[in-house]
């Protein structure tokens, strides 16, 4: 009898030691929640599943890239949602349209070689009620727009081409004439707009050359971007504002595989602006947020909080190649916005960048629409490990009334910097450094513009 209770214990002890094991090897946010499967199990979109096939040629729409055939498009949409839903197939060829609307259980296939293109005539636009900036507004809806939806796919080998060229002169030749000029005055579409929806799968195409934002996703949740490419231009024409990936208000949102490379941000993780951003129903928090395996070309910064945020919570950014941003991570902090960044982790990064971490005031347009100034803000829990790059300046940290950085840790950093800028740390409260390495080096490979667009919108 002791040796069968001996065995049953060593037994049971042995179940614990390896439940337990399993339990530590799980992959957890930085709050120390364990990741849901949901984040793993990422699996191309098999539009066999999704019912009918809608070609667009067979239903009266032309390959003709002359011809505006937004009203035709938008036909065979309603025709397949009115058939209980089906896939809109582009095929090879490119269409020109303005603004189509998905209904619930459609979704849209883009083949090798087949190009949505926008139209350049903003006329061509309708204007409806819609988020922007951080406010619900009239504004001009974006080419693909996705509303209440459950299980919305956007899939293939084609293109979104926004075709901005237009948008971007008149922007810039606006803003010569009035520097304060915005993008609410400047108004302009996107590319992909989902909103309030959950279960959304876009994958496998390119998006390029967006008048404004390239894709902006609002309330919405279980949301995974996944090998894609986002393309906009810093020259000849620099395409203003053109954010590769918005996160607004999102829960459980995942990019990985993706290649990025837009004159803004690439991620910019949103939510409201406003002295009163936090009380508002419309606003909300950023949570549970995973950015892997991605690469970046030239942009304002890999990743930002801001500039119209309010609570951005579990963020990790990990497993990536950066390759000629201004900045890594930026965390503007606005003072007319109460703001809480916190248990955001950075890891596993290599390339180079013009700033490795940028922490300052965000002060453009700053409106606190007749209200007293917000309690200060807060960034804290933000860890930053496990890496090897190379800027211009290591670390643009400001200390300021306006509000706090504390519990940073940087840890297995290997940084060469012209500026290394290491008493600017000073600013963070509580900063935990191991095995931090930055060297100052005399030249880059890399060479930065002396002042881009990026450093003039901070002001």
């Amino acid at each position: 009898m002791k040796s069968q209770n001996t065995s049953s214990f060593l037994l049971s002890l042995l179940i614990f030691l390896l439940f337990s094991s399993g339990i530590k090897s799980q992959d957890k946010f930085p709050d120390g929640s364990i990741i849901p499967k949901w984040f793993k199990e990422n699996k191309p979109t098999d539009i066999n599943k999704l019912g009918e096939k809608y070609i667009l040629t067979n239903h009266g729409v032309k390959n003709d890239s002359t011809v505006l055939q937004t009203k035709q498009v938008q036909a065979v949409i309603d025709l397949a949602a009115k058939n209980g839903g089906g896939v809109i197939i582009v095929p090879k060829g490119t269409f020109l349209i303005s603004s189509v609307f998905f209904k619930q259980g459609t979704h849209l296939h883009l083949e090798n070689g087949a190009k949505l293109k926008g139209s350049d005539d903003i006329s061509d636009f309708p204007v409806v009620e819609t988020r922007m900036e951080g406010q619900t507004v009239k504004y001009f809806p974006a080419l693909i727009n996705a509303d209440g939806l459950n299980g919305f796919t956007i899939s293939g080998k084609g293109t979104l081409d926004g075709n901005g060229l237009r948008f971007w002169k008149a922007f810039w030749k606006r803003r010569q004439w009035n520097p304060k000029c915005t993008n609410m005055d400047e108004m302009r579409p996107r590319i992909i707009y989902i909103s309030n929806s959950k279960n959304v799968q876009v994958e496998g195409i390119t998006v390029k050359n967006s008048p404004f934002w390239s894709t902006h996703y609002y309330k919405s949740e279980f949301v995974k971007l996944l090998n894609l490419t986002i393309l906009a231009p810093k020259e000849p024409v620099k395409a203003p504002s053109t954010d590769a990936v918005d996160i607004d208000a999102c829960t459980n949102f995942l990019i990985k595989n993706c290649y990025m490379s837009v004159n803004d941000d690439a991620i910019a993780l949103k939510g409201g602006k406003g002295p009163k951003a936090d009380k508002t129903p419309e606003n909300g928090e950023n949570r549970n947020i995973i950015i892997e395996d991605n690469s970046f070309g030239f942009c304002h910064s890999v990743l930002t909080c801001g500039s119209e945020s309010i609570h951005n919570y579990n963020v990790i950014l990990r497993n990536s190649k950066v390759k000629g941003a201004s900045r890594l991570l930026h965390l503007k902090m606005r003072p007319d916005t109460p703001q809480h960044y916190e248990y955001i982790t950075v890891e596993n990064i290599t390339g180079n960048v013009k700033t490795f971490l940028y922490v300052k005031g965000w002060n453009q347009f700053f409106d606190l629409k007749g209200e007293e100034r917000p309690k200060k803000s807060l960034a804290n829990h933000i860890l930053i490990k496990n890496i090897d790059i190379s800027c211009e300046t290591a670390f643009d940290v400001e200390k300021s009334d306006l509000y706090d950085l504390t519990d940073f840790t940087l840890e297995n950093l290997k940084i060469k910097a012209l500026k290394p800028k290491e008493e600017n740390l000073d600013a963070i409260k509580n900063l935990k450094k191991n095995k931090v390495h930055v060297s100052r080096v005399a030249s880059l490979g890399q060479s930065y513009d002396k002042k881009d667009d990026s450093d003039i919108a901070a002001k």
